[in-house]
């Protein structure tokens, strides 16, 4: 059983240090614990400090393409060096590396497939009530798209299971948590949530430039993740809702044609048949999209067999190279 916690970074030279040193060695039921760097185009001594303190793996960025897409490209390395669990925990300390046994617990168990770290954001002191109110009210708002309990849906410290890593897809250039959460729950993953703890704050978000950026960046992953696996029923609301509307100004125009003899309010009757002709629109590309769905599934399950391929190529060649190496001697 191994174990690889990835950590992506950039520019992390300061924290990185005692990130990684509190990354328990040892711990129950795992057999082998690495730690993996992805360095996002860093412009300071990261990836040699990383080596320094004897980081086992070193991924590169030559350029910096943000978190989602570092995200991605750890999931793909650890999977490649045969983890069997993957721990993602941020480069600035932020998470408490001693709680990773308390996180990787219900996968080695085989009770969760993903296994995300609680914050208890209402009890960090350093979060504003704002904070905290849209936190609370954003992760009520995944929960209800994705169909599945999770306290801290924007949490980055959660674990994966190889069969978890495999299956999740990250599309998204902006952040991975949202994503992956509303992936987890469309694809019936097994998730759950542990409480963990934080440390001291050690530098702002580089995520996000302020609070309405990180809406508006949020709203627009939530919405194209909850449209692309139901957009039939995205569709056939918007759809509803134009029609509802259309129906409105039409029943003017009969009320002043039956009262008033049908003079005037010819504008009614045109804003009401444009609206409706719309809701019908928006109804056909609701079948298109799902009709697209069906194909996307189709694509996601082609792409994990061509993963599961790769990786057994992998672990052949590896398997063949220990054994070439052991003839030798």
């Amino acid at each position: 059983m191994k174990l690889i916690v990835q950590i992506p970074c950039y520019n992390e030279e300061q924290t990185l240090p005692q990130t990684v040193a509190d990354i328990p060695r040892n711990i129950e039921g795992v057999d082998q614990v690495e730690v993996l760097i992805i360095d996002d185009g860093s412009r300071d001594r990261t990836v040699e400090v990383a080596r320094e303190i004897g980081v086992d793996h070193v991924v590169r960025n030559k350029r910096n393409i943000g978190l989602a897409r570092t995200f991605r490209k750890g999931l793909d390395a650890c999977l490649v060096r045969g983890a069997d669990i993957i721990v993602n925990t941020d480069g600035d300390n932020q998470y408490a590396g001693a709680d990773i046994p308390k996180l990787v617990q219900p996968i080695l168990e085989g009770r969760a497939d993903m296994v995300i770290g609680d914050r208890e954001t209402n009890k960090i002191p350093h979060f504003s009530p704002v904070k905290k109110f849209l936190q609370y009210l954003g992760s009520g708002v995944v929960r209800k798209l994705a169909g599945i309990w999770v306290p801290d849906t924007v949490s980055g410290f959660r674990a994966f299971s190889r069969e978890a890593a495999i299956r999740i897809n990250v599309v998204s250039s902006f952040s991975y948590t949202i994503e992956t959460v509303i992936q987890a729950g469309k694809r019936q993953l097994m998730v759950q949530s542990v409480p963990i703890r934080t440390n001291p704050k050690t530098r702002d978000s580089r995520l996000f430039k302020s609070i309405p950026h990180f809406i508006q960046n949020s709203l627009g992953t939530m919405v194209r993740m909850y449209a692309m696996y139901q957009p039939l029923r995205v569709f056939f609301y918007l759809g509803a809702l134009l029609t509802i509307i259309g129906v409105l100004p039409i029943m003017r125009f009969l009320f002043f044609y039956f009262t008033d003899g049908g003079g005037g309010h010819v504008q009614s009757l045109l804003l009401g048949s444009v609206l409706i002709i719309l809701g019908f629109i928006t109804f056909m590309i609701g079948l298109v999209a799902d009709l697209i769905s069906f194909n996307r599934q189709l694509l996601e399950m082609t792409l994990e067999r061509v993963r599961r391929m790769e990786l057994d190529h992998f672990r052949t060649d590896a398997t063949l190279g220990s054994d070439a190496v052991h003839k030798k001697e």
